[in-house]
């Protein structure tokens, strides 16, 4: 029963990892229900800035902010958002293919690149490229803080302001529901008539500006930037989330596969065994 004992050895092997998978299962249902609570909540305070700023913007044609101005550079930005662990599916996956096929684009443009990577996958894989990181954050949990992400960012924006990049583009994976997640590369500076579009309303909007409306302006797209990246940030965590539970679940269900096969072949074996010890008992009582 050497094979039988073999096979044994499978079951439970597979079925401890069963075990395991099943607690990440669970463990990560319950982790997107509190992502998916905090994306949504962030949605409302980047629709009413970005309202504000359109408002704003049109209040003051006189004045454009850098972040609205065409650059010349030879040179774009990239925002790479991924996560820190493995066993989410194909999701980062399909995120650094939509970044290389974004960087190919740039590079039969003539455009170098620079690249800030949120998320210990990202990195490595900007790093395996070649890619140019000028800076980058990882370890940022299962929530994500504004001022974890304002420093390795503000490289980016700053280098736009004073019109060394021409361009920044942000790629994460936008949460559509649990079972669907779509990788997005997306231009963050300069910012479009489109974005920033405000709502349609049957009047127009005055305002008192303290101290001056240059300075309200300027404080306030660099808050809408940064806004932008923490919801882009906020939905990558709770495509995570999801992509892992969905992960995880295939992967018990499959493990359920591998032990019902295993249990048929041990069967099979074990009653085999039996067979031919019946029929060498059978033989010798006929000998004698």
């Amino acid at each position: 029963m050497a094979a039988g004992k073999e096979i044994r050895g499978k079951i439970k092997s597979v079925e401890n990892t069963k075990k395991i998978t099943k607690a990440m299962e669970m463990v990560a249902a319950s982790k997107m229900r509190k992502a998916q609570d905090r994306m949504r909540a962030a949605r409302p305070y980047s629709e009413k800035i970005r309202n504000i700023a359109a408002n704003l913007g049109k209040a003051n044609p006189e004045y454009v902010h850098p972040f609205m101005k065409v650059n010349d550079a030879k040179t774009a930005g990239v925002i790479v958002i991924t996560t820190d662990k493995g066993l989410c599916g194909g999701m980062n996956t399909n995120v650094l293919r939509a970044v290389t096929t974004k960087l190919r684009e740039l590079q039969g443009a003539g455009v170098s690149t620079e690249a800030v990577a949120i998320g210990n996958k990202g990195l490595g894989f900007l790093n395996r490229v070649g890619a140019k990181v000028v800076s980058h954050v990882t370890g940022l949990g299962d929530t994500p803080h504004l001022d974890k992400l304002i420093g390795p960012v503000k490289v980016l924006l700053d280098a736009y302001a004073e019109g060394k990049i021409n361009a920044v583009y942000l790629s994460y994976t936008k949460f559509i529901n649990t079972m669907k997640q779509e990788s997005v590369v997306e231009q963050l500076l300069p910012l479009s008539s489109e974005r920033m579009q405000a709502e349609k309303t049957e009047h127009g909007w005055d305002y008192i500006y303290e101290p001056d409306a240059q300075s309200v302006i300027d404080e306030l797209l660099v808050r809408y930037v940064e806004s932008l990246i923490y919801q882009a940030v906020a939905e990558n965590m709770a495509s995570e989330q999801s992509a892992r539970m969905v992960a995880m679940k295939a992967a018990t269900d499959n493990a359920g596969s591998v032990i019902g096969e295993l249990k048929l072949v041990y069967n099979k074996t074990r009653q085999a065994a039996i067979t031919k010890e019946l029929s060498e008992i059978v033989a010798g009582a006929a000998a004698v």
